[in-house]
């Protein structure tokens, strides 16, 4: 699965740099502002990718005595920097489109159109090769997202060409750059959403009184508190509780305990959970104490 992702990269990356040559060529010879749009969204892309597969690798790293719990985090801090460039990008787009609107610029169609297709054909292939695998892991998600945006963008593009080469309609060029900037903006949002989620340590939407009702369906556990639960990564959603138990419960039973509890809080998505017990210790305490408690 690494190693193929690592392939996958490396293609997107050589793919995308020679789309966006083309299309910056093919923007100033047009004198396109959304083909040269697409082909700025297009460099922001190979540098996006670039730092996606760097974090990829680094990710792969065994965990140590400085890292202990490994670097699975690079990729999640490659996804928030990724969805950050696409937010500036799209703004930066969106005011670009304002702004021909009111200094309409001569355009070639015909230039504009041949380019465009180029790009729309290399940038759906980008999309389908890094679309396997962008629902686990949030890194190869952003980098789907860059190249959906791409190929949405390139369709966009391709629109204008045909209604500049045929029509001569030369605001459907800002036009269609400037709703590909509200897609790209509210994505990128989301990316970046999710992603500082992760870097925050939030609860992964998961229901706290399901969890409850699951631990102290169990009658050896009486109570519990200071519950921290939160993504680590794509893979690891994590759970960590104070638990009241009885006095005479020995540790070999809670062992077993723990085991049988682990295994109904998987079908929620935790798959490592970590408690400390305690006798009468925060026995009245709530699931989460704040610091004003």
């Amino acid at each position: 699965m690494k190693d193929h992702t690592t392939k996958k990269f490396a293609y997107v990356t050589g793919l995308n740099v020679v789309i966006t040559a083309a299309e910056f060529i093919g923007g100033f010879v047009s004198g396109s502002l959304s083909l040269l749009s697409d082909a700025v969204h297009n460099l922001s892309d190979v540098g996006a990718i670039i730092i996606s597969f760097v974090a990829h690798i680094i990710s792969n790293r065994r965990n140590n005595k400085n890292k202990t719990f490994g670097y699975e985090r690079a990729e999640t801090l490659a996804a928030f920097t990724n969805g950050i460039i696409l937010i500036l990008i799209s703004i930066v787009l969106f005011i670009e489109a304002i702004e021909r609107f009111w200094t309409p610029t001569k355009i070639s169609g015909g230039v504009m159109l041949i380019v465009a297709i180029i790009g729309l054909v290399s940038n759906v292939i980008s999309m389908l090769v890094m679309n396997q695998g962008s629902e686990q892991n949030l890194n190869v998600r952003s980098t789907f997202m860059h190249m959906l945006s791409d190929a949405l963008s390139s369709v966009a593009v391709v629109i204008g060409a045909i209604f500049i080469y045929y029509w001569h309609i030369s605001w459907i060029d800002p036009l269609m750059t400037l709703l590909v900037s509200v897609f790209v903006f509210h994505e990128a949002c989301e990316i970046t959403g999710k992603a500082a989620n992760i870097l925050m340590e939030s609860n992964p939407d998961i229901d706290l009184e399901e969890i409850n009702r699951i631990v102290l369906s169990f009658p050896e556990i009486k109570n519990m508190h200071h519950v921290h639960l939160w993504r680590y990564s794509d893979r690891y959603i994590m759970l960590d509780a104070h638990v009241n138990v009885d006095p005479d419960l020995t540790a070999k039973k809670f062992e077993l305990l723990t085991q049988e509890i682990s295994a109904k809080l998987q079908k929620l998505g935790i798959n490592h959970i970590n408690f400390q017990v305690e006798c009468e210790r925060g026995k009245n305490d709530k699931m989460i104490v704040t610091d004003r408690e």
